[in-house]
């Protein structure tokens, strides 16, 4: 098995002093937590002396040339924000191993036959701002402008106003060619941690995704019922929010199991579910529901039936429980089929090195779909992670990351 990477573990050392929030990480999008692990990066990738260059969505290239400087070129990386009192391996492990990765072949004999550059992208946490794949998108111009509007979530301040606040100027994000060309781009693998238990219970080091979930997302949606008195508004004169809630999550519910028993995929989450508390009552009939949904699969017909769901009972519990839906802004992704083709080279890597490995999608949403939706031939390689992500008790191992690297070396030099 390949020898862990002593600059990964530097690298992700270090990351984790810079950007410690206990008790986690915090590493928000553009802005402070963010900044200083871009700013952690580019010190190492000019110690290496890798070419260094820096988008006006933020995004930063390291670059190792090849022998045909025409060619283009292959793009590993993922990202480096984290969501507040996060783990310190989401989205940086695969920094960590693309620098890894970098070093190594730099310090070969063998150069590469085109350049390999090492992205850091911007802002794919959707937590900071309601919008999927910030950078990525951004990178190939498709940033709408009405997004730059977007209000992040813990400042209430515009896009806008925290790209000009971290020295990026959004007038030119627009106006200006996009920083990447799906043309100029061979093909592009992010390495990341698995943010669910299948690599642990299965007792592999690495899986090879063969496709990203899709969503369709309300952050801001509620019912409105009608208060009233606990005691003197019976059952069928109440408009209760909070059992027409009940019978919408029971609705959804039964529609996942149906799909599920079919064969096919998907996930539902109630992530933020409450009522008013300057409103609400031990002796109230509740007359608000605030909650979120978010809908994922990695199959297009899927997302429409539960969207259809949705709607269908929304209707039919208003009508019955005489209360009204307001999902509010509708935000998501589309899914995304990766390279079978590179996903074979990486297996067949594996094999040779006798790496164990998994074929498997992912559930969570990846820059990595940005570029597969833009017709770049795309790869993933999960990590094995012990509890899951989007917490402090991330827990991946050096060796599983040092396994993920080998392969993917070993298909830049092919």
């Amino acid at each position: 098995m390949p020898a862990p990477d002593l600059l990964a573990q530097t690298f992700l050392d270090e990351l984790k002093r810079h950007t410690a929030d206990p008790p986690g990480v915090t590493r928000d999008a553009y802005g402070p937590g963010e900044a200083a692990a871009q700013a952690l990066l580019h010190r190492h990738a000019t110690e290496l002396g890798l070419d260094v260059t820096i988008d006006h969505a933020g995004n930063l290239y390291a670059t190792l040339p090849g022998r045909d400087r025409e060619a283009p070129r292959w793009i590993i990386g993922s990202h480096l924000d984290s969501v507040p009192h996060g783990g310190n391996f989401d989205g940086a492990a695969g920094i960590a191993a693309g620098l890894a990765l970098l070093a190594d072949i730099g310090r070969g004999a063998r150069m590469p036959a085109r350049a390999i550059t090492l992205m850091a992208i911007r802002a794919e946490e959707s937590t900071w701002f309601p919008a999927s794949y910030i950078g990525s998108r951004a990178a190939f111009g498709l940033l709408r402008p009405d997004e730059l509007a977007l209000r992040r979530s813990d400042t209430g301040r515009t896009l806008d106003a925290h790209l000009r606040e971290s020295g990026f100027d959004p007038d030119r994000l627009m106006g200006e060619p996009p920083a990447l060309l799906p043309a100029q781009v061979h093909g592009f693998i992010e390495v990341h941690i698995e943010q669910g238990p299948t690599l642990v219970l299965e007792n592999k080091p690495i899986g090879l995704v063969s496709a990203i979930a899709g969503s369709f997302r309300y952050r801001e949606a509620a019912i409105l019922g009608i208060y009233g008195h606990s005691g003197a508004v019976s059952r069928k004169h109440r408009s209760d929010a909070v059992f027409a809630f009940a019978d919408f999550v029971a609705a959804l519910d039964g529609a996942w199991n149906v799909l599920e028993a079919a064969g096919a995929h998907a996930t539902v989450t109630f992530g933020e579910v409450g009522t008013d508390p300057e409103l609400h009552a031990f002796s109230k009939v509740p007359g608000e529901v605030r909650f979120s949904l978010d809908v994922r699969s990695g199959q297009t017909e899927t997302l429409d039936a539960l969207h259809r769901t949705v709607a269908a009972a929304a209707g039919e519990i208003a009508a019955r429980r005489g209360v009204t839906f307001a999902f509010g802004p509708l935000t998501g992704s589309t899914p995304a089929l990766l390279s079978t083709r590179l996903g074979a080279a990486l297996a067949a890597n594996a094999q040779r090195r006798g790496i164990a490995h998994l074929v498997m999608p992912s559930g969570a949403g990846h820059d990595a779909a940005v570029f597969a939706q833009m017709g770049v031939p795309t790869a993933m390689v999960f990590v094995r992670n012990e509890n899951g992500s989007h917490n402090p008790d991330e827990a991946m191992r050096m060796e599983d990351l040092a396994c993920a690297r080998a392969v993917l070396t070993d298909l830049l030099l092919s």
